[in-house]
């Protein structure tokens, strides 16, 4: 066999090792996604133990690993990826991530919460632009979106393990939700110990050799200039404004419906559990088997149409609960393969080695803490009655996939040198 056949042979094969490195990376993905809905399953109980108003409700999702806290986070520890390596982030973000949890495990005072969840939020956004570039870089270019749906179901298997706990634990009230915290640092725990056998980028370290690595200033120069800020423009405006409907669901959903739908907390709980299990499932049926061959655009152009759909169940409808399990039927089936899977990627495939961590952490950064804003007034929109929200949200929904399916890149199958080169990053 020949350098170059065994080379298109690791273009096209997935190994033992790839799946195994790619699930220890993607762990990032579960504790991230459980800190996010291990806070909404517990924001009944904090409400009714700590007296939380509305805009102590909203501060807290702006501040907490939904939000503000997450895009700081990734902002920094992209560039420290990009300076020292992607592993270099693992050796600490789990340890501040289980630090924020003990604040919250242990929370006898609204200020406690706010620590906590700024401290995870700060670690789950460090870790996201480590782990999907690791995942990008190590991938065969026919599997590498296949490898990266594994973040995508980790994404949603952290909220169901964490609903379902809420659930069983909910009756304990305030202890339960401190049992429900200390699964998460558990699950750090152990995903902090596993990642000791990964390896670093092979790609980072074969483009930094010459040159070194690269410096801030220089990092972000070609980001915020020419065709860098195109692609983030691009990617921002897919993927934030998506986000802006994804994490008012995420945070809010089992609040929002036991508030104003009278549903039951195990209705509003087992309600936000199905719409991960869809997530999940439809990621594993469709995303991962077919993203590699076929037109990623016309993926999620049927994405966002299904979403859309589910959305306006909840604007034109009575709020009861065939109408929410409409809605979350619909959007749990398109988000097997919509916006968040694609915003991976293709923030992963864009942008060069050297460039990559710092660019999908500015990125995460942005959509974040324009998230964080937009929870200040979801609390306000609502008290002027759901429908309002209702009809933003689809309008987020639809935006959304408008700028994908139009400006989304045909990367699938490519080298991640075919990509560079044929966005102009080589030289």
């Amino acid at each position: 066999m020949t350098s170059s056949a065994g080379v298109r042979q690791s273009e096209h094969a997935a190994s033992g090792q790839h799946w195994k490195w790619s699930f220890v990376a993607a762990m990032a993905s579960y504790i991230d996604a459980g800190s996010i809905v291990a806070g909404s399953v517990a924001l009944s109980v904090w409400v009714q133990a700590y007296g939380l108003t509305d805009s102590t409700v909203g501060l807290l999702g702006a501040l907490s690993s939904n939000a503000i806290s997450a895009g700081v986070g990734a902002l920094v520890g992209g560039y420290i990826c990009d300076r020292y390596g992607r592993k270099k982030i693992y050796a600490y973000d789990l340890l501040l991530y289980m630090f924020g949890t003990l604040w919250l495990i242990f929370a006898v005072d609204t200020w406690m919460l706010f620590v906590g969840y700024i401290l995870v939020g700060l670690a789950v956004g460090a870790d996201i632009p480590a782990s999907w570039s690791l995942i990008t870089e190590f991938s065969p270019a026919r599997k590498r979106g296949k490898l990266g749906g594994l973040s995508q179901v980790l994404w949603s298997l952290g909220p169901i393990v964490t609903l379902a706990l809420g659930l069983a634990l909910q009756p304990l009230g305030m202890l339960g939700m401190r049992l429900l915290f200390a699964s998460l640092f558990v699950a750090a725990l152990i995903t902090w110990w596993m990642r000791h056998g990964i390896g670093e980028s092979a790609r980072w370290e074969r483009e930094t050799t010459d040159t070194g690595p690269v410096k801030w200033g220089a990092a972000l120069r070609p980001l915020l200039t020419g065709k860098g800020l195109r692609l983030s423009l691009m990617l921002i405006g897919m993927y934030g404004i998506w986000n802006l409907f994804a994490g008012t669901n995420g945070f809010y959903t089992p609040y929002l419906l036991k508030a104003f739908g009278s549903q039951s907390d195990a209705a509003s709980v087992g309600l936000q559990c199905l719409y991960f299990l869809l997530v999940a499932v439809f990621t594993v049926l469709v995303f991962m088997p077919f993203n590699d061959r076929f037109n990623r655009r016309l993926m999620l152009a049927l994405s966002t149409v299904i979403q859309a759909g589910g959305m306006l169940l909840l604007a034109v409808l009575p709020l009861n609960f065939g109408t929410a399990l409409g809605y979350i039927v619909a959007i749990g089936i398109g988000g097997g393969f919509g916006a968040q899977h694609f915003f991976q990627i293709w923030s992963g495939e864009l942008f060069p080695t050297k460039l990559r961590s710092t660019a999908q952490g500015l990125m995460f950064a942005v959509v974040r803490i324009g998230l964080g804003f937009w929870s200040f007034f979801v609390p306000i929109i609502t008290a002027t009655g759901f429908q309002t929200l209702a009809y933003i949200l689809t309008a987020f929904i639809v935006i959304s996939g408008v700028i994908g399916v139009i400006w989304g890149p045909k990367t699938e199958g490519l080298t991640l040198e075919e990509i560079e080169q044929e966005q102009g990053w080589a030289r």
